[in-house]
Order: C-alpha cells, then structure tokens, then sequence
C-alpha cells in the first residue's frame, strides 16, 4: 500500500530486470477499455469456419498495426484482433528503431513499449477523428518473452485458434 497516498501499490507487469530491447520474440496482448467489444464480431464462433468480421475501429487498428515494421525494427509475425483484445508475436530484429518518435511520453521506454504506445496512439487519434471523444484501450498491456521453438509454436496455435474458442477465451464478454 502507497503510504502517501492511500492506494494499493501497483502490480509490476514486466519482467524485473529484463531488457525488453533485446532481439527475440514476444507474444503481447493488448485490450480495449473495459474489455468492450469494439474491433471485430466472431462470425460462427462455434464452428471450425469461425470469421472474423472487422469493425470500423478493428480495420483502424489493422491498418496501424501493418505500418509497425515501417516504423519499428520489428515484425509482425502472426496477430489476431479479437473482439475486445489483440494478440501479436512479435520478432525485435535490431535493437535500434528505424525512425525516433518525438511524442515525449514515449521517450526511455522499452521499442516495445514504444510500438504499443504507437499502436494505441494513432488509432485512438484515428477513432477520436472519425468517431468523437471514445476511450478505446485498457492501461498497459500484457508480454510473454518466447523462449523456445516450442514455446512459439504454442503461442501460434493459440493465436490461429483464438477465433474459433471465442466463447472459452478468458476475455470472453457477451457483444
């Protein structure tokens, strides 16, 4: 508990410690506020045919998310928006970006850090643009650092199969 405050001392959600810069893959997941259903629908989430059927803010999103590798000495190698969440590995190439962000909330923190902070950035401008003053993402987001063939073939099935267990993900909410 903050003493000074009085309030419960916030959770660390990244690993002590580590250097989130180094070359490697990560798995992240990103939610929207509230975990409300916003980016896409499950079109027959029951079936093996399930589709994801993008919204207005998911096909915002989709685009931004295309651009990271302009941007960022990244890749995006697999990725999922879900209704109320998105799923990405993602492979750290190099350390150094290609360009610097001059947005000074980004400035020492993690090209992680940095390309999350991008994502929600420019698709909160994009959507606030279009669609009127909406908050569209929770705080912070969640990492797991791959650490193996294994591990990564894992994840990738999950992200692949995602849509079709919809309704037995843990983010799961009635749209």
């Amino acid at each position: 508990m903050d003493k000074t405050k009085g309030l419960p001392d916030r959770k660390h959600l990244r690993l002590q410690n580590f250097d989130y810069d180094t070359p490697g893959a990560y798995f992240i997941t990103i939610c929207t506020h509230n975990r409300k259903c916003t980016l896409s629908h499950i079109v027959g989430a029951i079936h093996e045919s399930s589709e994801i059927k993008l919204t207005e803010y998911g096909m915002i999103v989709d685009e931004i998310i295309n651009d990271i590798s302009k941007r960022f000495k990244i890749e995006v190698d697999r990725y999922v928006i879900m209704p109320n969440h998105i799923h990405l590995i993602i492979v750290i190439t190099d350390n150094e970006e290609l360009r610097t962000i001059r947005e000074s909330p980004l400035r020492g923190r993690s090209i992680i850090s940095k390309m999350i902070g991008y994502v929600k950035m420019n698709a909160s401008k994009e959507i606030h643009r279009k669609f009127g003053n909406t908050i569209v993402w929770q705080r912070g987001f969640h990492d797991h650092i791959i650490r193996d063939k294994d591990d990564y073939e894992k994840i990738s099935k999950y992200i692949y199969e995602n849509p079709t267990k919809w309704q037995y993900d843990c983010f799961y909410t009635e749209e």
